[in-house]
């Protein structure tokens, strides 16, 4: 069993770092009651058919109180999707449209092995100032990876660093990472960091995955200033 990935991989790790976007819930208004007649009798009260109404992903169309459904897994005008603002050498700005304007920034990369498939992939994002870590980041590895081999990462050649997995889902394996200012720097100054995964069926050999560094400063600060950090 290979550890070749498919494009699933491409707009996953941004939702995993923010969290969900929260949807708006339609509502049906309540019927009119009947009115009363000075007779003791009562009149039947108004009808009226409403319009069809558009509607959006998170707000079906009603027509006569009736929901028309939408499509499955459709976000409302984008929301939660990861949008591609910008490309820095090898990485990618993407943000995510929010309902309340923020649209947090990350900066991606997709990751592949030798014969050019898609395996993994990392998404960096500046983190608030005062803390150990300044910088987190998200490595999402297939589903065939041996969890207790966790992950090591190296930049240019220096010590690896071994990093665990925080949980799995249908899209893989996620490891959650922070990089201390030095590490941080380690990143700026390098040609290239290397993430080394085990397969799980073959625990006795390794895979090595090549995370290019090229334009990486210039990505990571676009990404900042679109945090606002």
């Amino acid at each position: 069993m290979s550890l070749t990935r498919t494009a699933q991989l491409l707009a996953t790790s941004v939702c995993l770092i923010m969290g969900s976007v929260a949807f708006a819930q339609d509502t049906t208004p309540a019927p009119e009651t009947t009115t009363p007649t000075t007779e003791g009798t009562t009149t039947a009260p108004e009808t009226t058919t409403p319009a069809p109404t558009t509607g959006d992903a998170a707000t079906p169309p009603v027509v006569d109180g009736l929901s028309m459904g939408t499509e499955a897994g459709a976000p409302a005008d984008g929301l939660g999707s990861p949008d591609p603002q910008a490309s820095f050498g090898a990485w990618e700005q993407r943000c995510v449209k929010t309902a309340d304007g923020a649209d947090p920034c990350q900066l991606y990369q997709l990751l592949k092995d030798k014969t050019d498939t898609a395996v993994a992939e990392i998404s960096i994002f500046g983190l608030p100032k005062g803390q150990q870590a300044t910088a987190g980041a998200t490595v999402i590895v297939p589903l065939e990876t041996l969890l207790t081999a966790a992950l090591t990462m190296t930049v240019d050649g220096s010590k690896p660093r071994v990093y665990p997995f925080s949980w799995c889902s249908n899209i893989g394996c996620i490891s959650r990472i922070g990089f201390t200012q030095g590490e941080l720097d380690g990143f700026k100054k390098g040609a290239a960091a290397k993430i080394t995964i085990v397969p799980v069926v073959a625990p006795d050999q390794k895979v090595e995955l090549t995370v290019s560094l090229n334009g990486f400063t210039a990505g990571y600060d676009a990404v900042n200033a679109a945090n606002g950090n």
